[in-house]
């Protein structure tokens, strides 16, 4: 074969593959208008929308325990309910000794996703109780398919995150969730905060309600208050993917301790013009990355700025880290921190 004929069988192939890429993405958001307009209006109840509380003396929060503290961690033994096929990892629901229902699921996520809602946690914004047990044994399961890999002959299992379902929550996933440029706090200090924070866990999985046909990592939870009356909590579900290398879908990953120390110093890029520019790249990266300003930063610095070492190794330690892995995490995580320090430290942030 020519010269020639190489070039144009090289030129026709790479054609065909971003052809082939554009096509499947436009199906992916016409099947997930579909399923939107197929799903109808939310059924929510609630009157008051939230997506963050003052979380206080943050230096104080238990990244141990996480949200709920320890009094809400999952209580051996553990019963079989079901499997659950969803998503790309195996993934059960069991109860455990207080009566209490759990989505257990395996994976490379399980370590990224524990930490990274204790320290949004911490921050002020809603997440859901999850736990990492490095071992464990599973009572009465039938038929598993995907999760038998999971369970010795002994149903004992290994490196597995325990996630709360509670039942008095009312849960609004995938076509009922919510996406980045439409919910009740888009230009807000708070869902700012929140963006900061999806880049500074390198959380490159930020799919939202528009990707329904891929999956959405977005929710809404109706919580019954204690006065009286339900709120809407808006929350990221799924922090997967996060503690690694951001990304495209070849260089990205998770619990990537090599890649997240390599991508560290490229967090914060500039702040020229008030503007903030960071390195990150995911899955919704306009949506996250641009338009975050300087005092959106500065904001989000009152909260996370007072976290502690400690407290982020103990977050670490609570997700299965080694010591090396806690250490080293650590300090990048508090690069990074400084990195927004210093950005919203400006004599003319402070001043405004």
């Amino acid at each position: 074969m020519s010269a020639d004929n190489i070039a144009l069988t090289v030129l026709i192939t790479i054609a065909c593959v971003v052809t082939g890429f554009y096509l499947v993405h436009l199906a992916w958001r016409a099947i997930g208008v579909w399923k939107i307009r197929e799903a109808g209006p939310r059924p929510m109840d609630a009157v008051k929308q939230v997506l963050w509380r003052d979380p206080g003396a943050v230096e104080t929060r238990d990244l141990q325990h996480g949200p709920r503290g320890k009094d809400f961690t999952p209580a051996a033994p553990f019963t079989f309910i079901e499997e659950h096929f969803g998503g790309t990892q195996p993934c059960v629901s069991v109860r455990d000794a207080r009566g209490r229902t759990w989505r257990v699921k395996w994976g490379e996520e399980v370590q990224s996703e524990t930490v990274a809602v204790r320290l949004v946690w911490a921050c002020g914004y809603f997440a859901e109780v999850t736990h990492f047990l490095p071992a464990g044994k599973i009572d009465g399961p039938k038929a598993l398919k995907r999760a038998g890999a999971c369970l010795d002959d002994q149903c004992r299992f290994t490196n597995a995150r325990f996630e709360i379902d509670d039942q008095a929550e009312k849960k609004m996933f995938e076509e009922h969730g919510w996406a980045w440029n439409e919910n009740p706090f888009v230009g807000t200090r708070e869902l700012q905060g929140l963006k900061i924070l999806v880049m500074l866990l390198s959380n490159w999985d930020t799919k939202d309600r528009r990707d329904v046909a891929r999956g959405s990592n977005m929710a809404i939870f109706e919580v019954k208050l204690p006065a009286g009356g339900r709120e809407a909590r808006y929350l990221i579900s799924d922090w997967g993917g996060s503690m690694g290398r951001w990304g495209n879908v070849m260089t990205r990953g998770r619990w990537d301790l090599e890649g997240f120390e390599a991508q560290t110093p490229e967090f914060v890029i500039s702040a020229d013009e008030g503007i903030v520019k960071f390195g990150y790249a995911g899955q919704r990266t306009d949506d996250v990355a641009t338009g975050v300003t300087v005092e959106d930063a500065a904001w989000l610095c009152r909260s996370l700025g007072r976290i502690t070492d400690a407290q982020i190794a103990d977050g670490l330690r609570a997700s299965g880290a080694s010591s090396d892995e806690t250490a080293r995490f650590t300090a990048a995580l508090r690069n990074r921190i400084q990195q927004l320090q210093r950005v919203g430290d400006r004599p003319d942030v402070r001043n405004s």
